[in-house]
């Protein structure tokens, strides 16, 4: 017996569709979720200058750095001091340039409680 290609589309077509309720139900059972976490930060830049608000609304401690990029060639990036967001606090964090900022985040690495 020989298929013909639109009697072989549709037997496709009914495959997958068979499949996926067994894909979706298979990745259901697999591991939990991790709980939402990390400082929300803000951060603002004022000439040369850059503040970040960040607060933790989490009960796991965030460890923040602020990065500063330059515009001018010859004024130094920046990677400032690493600072602990303990859960329910605001932190502030700031740097700057000689001159004119390129760039401006904060990196998240989560400590657990």
């Amino acid at each position: 017996m020989r298929f013909s290609r639109s009697m072989a589309s549709a037997t496709l077509a009914a495959a997958l569709v068979l499949a996926a309720p067994l894909t979706k139900a298979a990745h259901a059972r697999g591991p939990e979720e991790t709980a939402p976490s990390g400082a929300e930060c803000r951060t603002s830049v004022d000439g040369s200058r850059v503040t970040a608000y960040c607060h933790n609304p989490y009960p796991e401690v965030d460890r923040l750095r602020l990065h500063i990029e330059c515009a001018r060639w010859w004024d130094l990036d920046t990677d400032g001091r690493a600072t602990d967001a303990r859960p329910a606090t605001t932190v502030r964090l700031t740097g700057r340039c000689w001159k004119e900022v390129r760039a401006a985040w904060v990196s998240h690495q989560n400590r657990g409680s």
